[in-house]
């Protein structure tokens, strides 16, 4: 169980990393965050079946929820902006030329 935890709170720094490192394209933002979220959303599996407490056994399924909505608006964001802009650097993007 602890090295699984170790894995899995690796993949979530590895998610992080990737983001504030590789910012040049919106693609790879977004697939950051999902790598952020999916390892955010197996931990608190994990750690609720772990501690067998029926109260918040509910919280993952909100949480997947919530990931599958940003997912949607962050790739209905990426379609507007290349559809706008021509590509998805981030360079391009700024809010002073929208």
């Amino acid at each position: 169980m602890p090295m699984l935890l170790f894995s899995l709170s690796l993949s979530f720094l590895l998610g992080l990393l990737g983001l504030s490192f590789h910012r040049t394209h919106l693609l790879t933002i977004l697939i950051c965050l999902e790598s952020m979220m999916l390892s955010l959303y197996l931990m608190m599996a994990m750690f609720i079946s772990s501690t067998n407490i029926s109260a918040t056994s509910v919280v993952p399924i909100i949480l997947l929820a919530f990931s599958a909505c940003e997912a949607s608006s962050g790739l209905a964001l990426l379609v507007a902006t290349s559809r706008t802009h021509g590509t998805d650097h981030m360079k391009n993007l700024s809010l002073l030329k929208c």
